[in-house]
């Protein structure tokens, strides 16, 4: 039966108050499924569904639901349910839940942990906000280096059930330092009777617990890991940081660049949970500091009044050449922000960058300098629109569009560069903020061409 299905029956047989037939509906969904229903129910299916789901179910889809949702969920379900949620999840996911509470709700909720739960959580929540510390889950295996194979797969059977993998195991010392990883081939192939040493090759790849997270992402990308470990400055393992946290982490970290990308202040919430208020406040602030930006448009503009007043013509191309500019900025900085976040260029780059995009703006202003001429030549022996000095207008018109265009390259691939060299995210480097610089710088830089090659006929 499709999942789809299922979801609808379930929900019939939940208004309908059939707990024994919407139990059994429920045992049907794997996980993901009843995270679907749950995430399109209203809140009264939703207490309903959690009722008849059985204790594992209940956390597993718990932990499949945005933050957002799952504090809501929070105010709906029983206390005791509650509870025994907070105390299944993993602590990774407990600890991205519990970051988007207040504090009086963290302090409530703290309170439903058992005392060890309530000491991973606290332990987690003290490491610095996007850190890697909050993305680690104690929930692993290690291996003693004194250990024959044979004993590692008797710890395996005792402890597997409890942690997050059960494809790499860590090798640590007396000490609790870490000293390597095997991988699950490895002890599948390996002699029972062999000794833990002989499979190590001092290898490994690990993750700081005070690095941004934005590292770990890095370091699974360079490693193809499903999990790394996690140390602190004496080499002690503390954690490890699975494949799925990290996914999470880089999904966060695109939508937030796209947003800033549109000139909006990162979401920390779904769109559709964002209030009005609050999403006035998210855009807002950039509205302002563009329509600050197009201010000074005006006041180009104003500085050439006396030449547009003279060749009314000119201020007929001002969007053309403006918009061509800020498209192409826009453009560059797309690029430049997406290779750095990818990390196929650093700052270091950065001559041969500019380089490249000196070597591109040219070719793309030529191109759409000479598409310029060509559209004054044709309106001009189509209509005889310009008059006598349409040469002139046309040749005003290219040269304009290769310096804008040229100008609006360099921008865009050098701001995000220059920002990230200062501290600041290049993604503040907006396609409408590169836009709104190229508009004034552009208007300039066409209205300057123009009293050069006019001066003495239109002008």
């Amino acid at each position: 039966m499709e999942a789809v299905d299922i979801r609808d029956q379930l929900l019939e047989l939940l208004r309908a108050g059939d707990a024994e037939s919407a139990a059994a509906r429920i045992g049907e969904l794997l996980p993901a499924g009843a995270a679907d229903f749950i995430a399109e129910a209203d809140d009264e299916a939703r207490v309903l569904a959690f009722r008849y789901m059985n204790r594992d179910q209940a956390a597993e889809t718990f932990e499949l639901l945005d933050p957002g949702l799952q504090k809501s969920l929070l105010d709906l379900l029983p206390y005791r349910q509650v509870a025994l949620i907070l105390n299944d999840i993993a602590p990774d996911s407990r600890t991205a839940l519990l970051e988007v509470l207040p504090p009086d709700m963290i302090n409530k909720h703290l309170r439903l942990l058992t005392h060890n739960e309530r000491a991973v959580a606290l332990k987690l929540l003290g490491y610095p906000e996007n850190s890697i510390g909050r993305l680690m889950t104690p929930d692993y295996i290690t291996i003693r280096s004194d250990w024959s194979v044979a004993r590692v797969f008797e710890e395996i059977r005792a402890q597997g059930a409890e942690s997050e993998t059960l494809s790499t195991f860590f090798v640590v010392d007396e000490q609790g330092k870490l000293i390597d990883d095997i991988k699950i081939r490895e002890l599948l192939l390996a002699d029972p009777g062999s000794m833990v040493p002989e499979i190590c090759d001092s290898k490994f790849a690990f993750l700081n617990v005070s690095d941004d997270q934005e590292v770990a992402i890095e370091e699974f990308k360079k490693h193809d890991r499903v999990a790394l470990p996690v140390i602190d400055q004496a080499g002690t393992l503390l954690g490890i940081v699975t494949f799925d946290d990290v996914m999470d982490v880089a999904e966060e970290e695109d939508t937030e660049d796209m947003q800033k990308l549109g000139a909006v202040e990162a979401l920390e919430e779904p769109y559709m949970e964002v209030s009005v208020s609050k999403m006035i406040r998210k855009r807002a602030p950039w509205l302002l500091v563009l329509f600050v930006g197009e201010m000074f448009t005006a006041s180009a503009m104003s500085f050439f009044e006396n030449e547009i007043a003279k060749a009314v013509v000119l201020a007929l191309f001002i969007p053309l050449i403006v918009s061509s500019g800020g498209n192409t900025g826009s453009q560059a900085a797309t690029l430049i922000i997406r290779a750095m976040a990818l990390g196929e260029v650093t700052l270091r780059d950065w001559w041969r960058i500019m380089r490249r995009e000196i070597v591109m703006g040219l070719f793309l202003g030529l191109i759409l300098g000479v598409l310029g001429f060509l559209r004054v030549a044709i309106w001009e022996i189509v209509g005889d629109t310009y008059g006598p000095y349409w040469l002139l207008i046309g040749f005003t018109i290219s040269f304009s569009l290769l310096g804008v265009v040229l100008w609006g390259t360099l921008m865009g691939s050098m701001l995000p560069l220059l920002l990230k060299k200062f501290g600041a995210d290049p993604a503040t480097s907006s396609a409408p903020f590169i836009a709104t610089l190229v508009d004034v710088t552009g208007l300039l830089i066409y209205l300057s061409v123009a009293a050069m090659l006019l001066s003495g006929t239109l002008l």
